[in-house]
């Protein structure tokens, strides 16, 4: 995808997560890969009104290539999750559920099988203060074998090969915090133990389960 291209997709999906209350005012960020370049969101611009020549263009080291806005303040922990996980796109939240779970577990459960799409559990990486390698850091550690990391007292990262599926996974990931405390006000939350996550994930690949097929 042309950087252009990429730009406009990074904006998009960043008014995406506004529209889903997903990011308030300038919190949160977002950013997608194209080539060795990054597009990532501003520091200090509405997320709800974010436009594609708004998105600055950062190379590997994080020095600005292209844009006339300093980019986002999370700008290392982005950088640190295309460096050890080879992601296509980094979406970063302090969606309501998300935020309120990381207080108060040190892991979401794997309470639905959609969950497998994430690694699973969810680790909740410590608190550390923002914008800070010690937090990007601890969030890397925490995505470990994930696609997504619950951050204590602060919010939620996702990543993926492209910025629709990192958007998607940080959906998933609000809906499946939404889902664990639902069943915690109504008791203990049954989780899916290592034996039926295995047999999820070999009937995915028998069924080529959420793919579309031809009959």
């Amino acid at each position: 995808m042309k950087l252009r291209a990429v730009r406009e997709e990074v904006a998009r999906q960043a008014r995406r997560l506004a529209a889903e209350g997903m990011v308030l005012g300038t919190a949160g960020n977002v950013s997608a890969r194209s080539g060795d370049l990054v597009a990532i969101t501003p520091t200090g611009v509405r997320m709800a009104e974010v436009r594609a020549e708004q998105i600055t263009v950062v190379d590997p080291d994080g020095e600005v290539v292209d844009g006339t806005l300093a980019p986002t303040s999370e700008l290392d922990l982005h950088l640190g999750v295309y460096r050890r996980y080879r992601a296509g796109a980094v979406v970063h939240t302090h969606a309501t559920m998300a935020t309120a779970v990381s207080l108060v577990v040190d892991e979401l459960p794997c309470v639905h099988y959609q969950l497998m799409d994430l690694g699973g559990t969810v680790r909740v990486a410590p608190y550390r203060t923002f914008g800070t390698p010690e937090l990007a850091e601890a969030v890397l550690d925490a995505l470990d074998g994930r696609s997504a990391a619950l951050m204590a007292n602060h919010g939620a990262l996702t990543h993926g090969a492209d910025l629709a599926t990192a958007t998607e996974r940080a959906l998933l990931l609000e809906w499946g915090c939404t889902l664990y405390w639902r069943a915690a006000t109504l008791g203990t939350p049954r989780t899916l133990d290592r034996a039926e996550r295995a047999e999820y994930q070999a009937q995915v690949s028998k069924l080529s389960y959420g793919r579309v097929r031809e009959l």
